[in-house]
């Protein structure tokens, strides 16, 4: 069988990742975007990876700013995600969204986990952009199982 696009995107289905809210701070405010391809890269350094869809309106922020939040979402923030995954204008995806900023980037109240990073590097993927974070700062938030994308919907770890 010769791969396509579905083809390889149903194939890919089947590979459980956890969803995450990117987030960054422009001259206009906070920005935000969900992710599930988004893993750790190094231990030392401490490095992570984040890939960016190339019209995401979140990367030109990550990338002219240098620093990004990485906010790992609970199993009940699925409508949070998707807000986050929405074309709403940036601002109106933080309205009602409880968060603090941490090195200058906004951290989601009651996630299950957050970092902060620097940008150390932009790489092209195809139709996305692949950025490697830095460690800065890192916590666990909340309490709970994580969100998970599988076979094209959220769900818990049963």
């Amino acid at each position: 069988m010769r791969p396509d696009q579905e083809r390889f995107r149903r194939l890919f289905s089947h590979f459980p990742t956890g969803v995450a809210v990117v987030t960054g701070t422009s001259d206009r405010g906070p920005v935000g975007m969900t992710a599930n391809a988004v893993c750790s890269l190094s231990l030392d350094p401490l490095l992570v990876l984040v890939c960016f869809d190339n019209g995401a309106r979140t990367l030109p922020v990550v990338r002219d700013v240098g620093r990004f939040g990485l906010n790992m979402l609970r199993a009940d923030q699925g409508t949070l995600s998707r807000v986050f995954a929405s074309k709403l204008p940036e601002h109106e995806k933080f309205e009602g969204v409880a968060h603090r900023v941490c090195d200058d980037v906004p951290i989601i109240d009651g996630a299950l986990a957050w970092l902060t990073c620097d940008l150390v590097d932009l790489h092209a993927g195809g139709d996305h952009t692949i950025g490697v974070g830095a460690v800065r700062a890192m916590a666990p938030e909340g309490h709970g199982d994580p969100l998970v994308w599988y076979r094209g919907d959220y769900r818990g770890i049963v």
